[in-house]
């Protein structure tokens, strides 16, 4: 044995040593990493060739081996680690010889690449990966974040830390519309540090708040470390629950669990959301906080000019909350009454199944105790019970082709359940409503009439809506009857839209705003998934910064504004009318509204075409362009890269080595614990590309193999990643701050200044830990 060191150690040794000098010898991280995984292999290989490599592993013929599998020990369980004591044998690392290892790892790379870069499931959600790049670096380079800052330094610049708090709220803007760390860091370290340098603030604050709010990319959606952590957790966590129920004794997951073993990006989004939330509210806590015990340091600003026309706080209070509160509520309330709700009348030709019992219990003895220690002795009674109650009344109904009667009698229910007004109207109606609401609150002294105008309009479409339209009425009636109320309410809302747009806050951040919640809104609420919201967040972004270039050079935006109801022209035609024209028979009507739609549609890809041609001479298009196929491409590369690396690592036994020093504590809580702190200590050194596609695999079998909620696990990797990256001396944020700030901003500054902020973040973790509601609360209100 060389140095006294297992062979297999001494690998895992030669893997990580050639790893860190491959990257810090400046070499390009992709191609650093698929250079440390060859000449790691060519070294170890070297080395048992020479016979200085040896393994010692466990004598599985031997008389108190088979001592322990007679006493109930699973084989998996046992490990040198568990039982030191076990008589083992030597053995070379590569137990057939490097030739095979080598000739495996080739064979397995090409179809790992296949599966996971080329044609594998989770490439369709990598491309998510390519169009919120695009979308970050497009809002990035035309100067909207510019935006965002200058206005909310006036919006809170007054208040004590008010610049502080107006760093944290754009952070947590550009996080959920870029999703880069770097990006953001580097953006606010060049447009906000000097701006709260010259305005006497602190320079270990300012610097600190900049870097802080800068890694909310890690952790708000849609942040690419999510997407990423979430290809791989889904598979991690489906593969280990597999293994986990079939040792004990269980015939798949779904039967030990209860439950599906899947995990999704859309759900990882949804858990994400809320600690995303918190973190930014305790960074503008302690900003405020800190102004308030130290003034000198963060004094108020006062602003350069007024963000509009002065209104009361009776007014504002109002207009701003009162009435939209009003609609939201009242629409709520009359939901729950059935005056607001479906009028699909679309009836299945089968009927539902019959429902199940919430356990499987038809199981073994042995599956039966461990679902009994998993779920409680209460919840298998229950299903026991359950059980009992369907096999008494014939089984499960499997469901059955029903017949015209009872599709008739189904048909006659939904019409007789169906509620006056639609949910779809009662949306638009709120959304309108809130329009014109703003629109007084912007402007008081302005005429009120085209917004009382479309006021009528709403009122006067949903009284329409009760009494003459039914939920058997075609939809094309239905556009006919409504049309009046429609053209008065948008009447109204195109008054309400040009006073909004005179007011300096709403013209910066609505449009941003609404475009992130678009993309949320879409993943979030179930509607799509990733890869679709992300393409609609790179294109709105490519028309929202045509839009500003327009405006900037006095062009008239039309294309862009009629591009935008374009839009959604076609998404409420597709929602209300049967499109499909191919089929035996269509109705004039449909073939109108298929028109319509397709015409909608050909002018939204105009306007998109226009915007990329504006962004194209105005210099923008060419570089974003640019900077994302470098950031994909970097990405891909080390995908590619960190499967060969992990190859290397199996091939010698490395992962399984690692695996069985983890699972050989006995308490699930210490071994995530000790995941934690590698993977924050390896933070100071690799990416968390790196670290998702290097370290993760390795040991996201034992970790997503316990109990722990997966989508828990991968958010608290994300917020402790997040920790890492700014914690001194390495933290990547800080070297980001670093380039960027002026020579007066020592490295001190920075250091003292990002500490109380470290302090947050594990003051976050914390509670995370102790509180794994605040993960999962949102992904359980949701329907997934």
């Amino acid at each position: 044995m060389l140095f006294g060191l297992d062979g297999v150690e001494i690998g895992l040794i030669i893997v990580f040593l050639t790893l860190f000098s491959a990257i810090l010898s400046g070499f390009p991280v992709a191609f650093a990493i698929g250079g440390a995984g060859v000449i790691s292999f060519g070294i170890i290989a070297a080395l048992d060739s020479a016979g200085l490599l040896v393994h010692q592993a466990i004598d599985t013929g031997s008389e108190a081996y088979n001592a322990l599998i007679a006493s109930g020990v699973k084989e998996d369980a046992i490990s040198i680690f568990r039982y030191p004591e076990l008589p083992r044998y030597a053995m070379p690392v590569f137990d057939r010889g490097w030739e095979t290892a080598l000739d495996r790892n080739v064979s397995f790379i090409v179809n790992r690449i296949n599966e996971r870069v080329i044609a594998g499931q989770s490439i369709e959600t990598l491309l998510a990966v390519l169009m919120f790049v695009m979308m970050g670096i497009v809002l990035e380079r035309s100067k909207i974040a510019d935006d965002l800052l200058k206005t909310m330094a006036r919006v809170f610049g007054p208040l004590p830390g008010g610049l502080a708090v107006s760093i944290v709220v754009v952070g947590a803007f550009l996080a959920a519309s870029t999703g880069i760390v770097g990006a953001t860091v580097v953006t606010m370290g060049l447009l906000a540090l000097p701006t709260m340098l010259r305005n006497n603030y602190s320079p270990e604050l300012a610097t600190g708040v900049i870097a802080a709010s800068g890694t909310l990319g890690q952790i708000i959606p849609p942040s690419i470390v999510i997407v990423l952590l979430g290809t791989l957790a889904g598979d991690l966590y489906s593969t280990a629950q597999e293994a986990r129920a079939q040792s004990m004794g269980c015939t798949d997951a779904l039967t030990y669990l209860g439950e599906p073993a899947v995990v999704s990006v859309g759900t990882l989004f949804q858990a994400a959301l809320l600690p995303g939330i918190l973190l930014a509210g305790l960074y503008a806590a302690y900003a405020f906080g800190f102004a308030m015990f130290n003034p000198s340091k963060a004094p108020p600003v006062r602003g350069e000019a007024a963000m509009g026309e002065p209104v009361t706080r009776g007014e504002a209070f109002t207009w701003y909350l009162g009435v939209p509160l009003l609609l939201i509520v009242a629409t709520i309330g009359l939901s729950q009454v059935n005056m607001v709700g479906t009028q699909s009348l679309t009836v299945s030709s089968f009927s539902d199944v019959g429902q199940t019992a919430s356990l499987r219990t038809n199981v073994g003895e042995q599956c039966q105790e461990a679902m009994i220690e998993l779920h409680g002795q209460s919840a298998w009674d229950e299903a026991v019970a359950q059980q009992a109650e369907i096999d008494a009344a014939g089984g499960v109904d499997q469901g059955h082709r029903l017949t015209e009667e009872e599709q008739a009698a189904a048909l006659q229910a939904k019409i007789d359940n169906a509620a006056p007004i639609g949910t779809g109207i009662a949306v638009i109606t709120v959304l309108l409503g809130i329009v014109l609401a703003w629109g007084r609150a912007v402007s008081p002294s302005s005429e009120p009439l085209p917004l009382l105008i479309g006021g009528a309009g709403l009122a006067l479409g949903l009284i329409v809506d009760a009494l003459f339209i039914g939920p058997q009425m075609s939809a094309g009636t239905t556009v006919a009857l409504m049309a009046v109320p429609w053209i008065l309410a948008l009447y109204g809302a195109k008054h309400a839209a040009q006073r909004l747009s005179q007011n300096d806050l709403i013209r910066v951040v609505f449009p941003p705003l609404v475009l992130i919640v678009a993309v949320l809104g879409s993943i979030l609420g179930g509607i799509t998934n990733p890869t679709p919201a992300a393409a609609l967040g790179a294109a709105g972004a490519i028309m929202l910064a045509a839009y500003r270039k327009l405006r900037e050079q006095d062009r008239s935006p039309k294309v862009i504004l009629w591009s935008t109801f374009a839009v959604v022209v076609m998404i409420l035609v597709g929602v209300n009318f049967d499109l499909r024209v191919n089929a035996e028979s269509v109705s004039a009507e449909s073939w109108i509204a298929f028109l319509v739609a397709q015409a909608a549609y050909l002018y939204a890809l105009f306007g998109l075409l226009f915007a990329c041609w504006v962004l194209l001479k105005v210099g923008v298009l060419g570089p974003a362009v640019r900077e994302t196929a470098k950031v994909t491409s970097m990405v891909f590369t080390i995908l590619v890269a960190s499967q060969l690396l992990n190859l290397v690592v199996i091939s010698f036994g490395g992962e399984h080595y690692i695996q069985q020093f983890l699972q050989s504590f006995d308490d699930e809580h210490k071994v995530f614990l000790i995941v934690m702190l590698v993977l924050f200590i390896l933070g100071f050194v690799l990416d968390f590309l790196e670290i998702i596609y290097i370290v993760v695999p390795i040991v996201g079998p034992v970790i997503y193999g316990g109990s722990f909620d997966p989508k828990w696990v991968t958010i608290m990797i994300a917020v402790n990643l997040q920790t890492s990256f700014l914690t001194p001396p390495f933290g990547f944020a800080l070297f980001y701050l670093r380039g960027v700030a002026p020579a007066s901003v020592t490295t001190g500054h920075i250091y003292r200044g990002v500490l109380p902020f470290v302090a947050i973040q594990v003051a976050g973790l914390a509670l995370l830990w102790f509180a794994p509601g605040i993960v999962t609360i949102i992904p359980d209100l949701i329907p997934n």
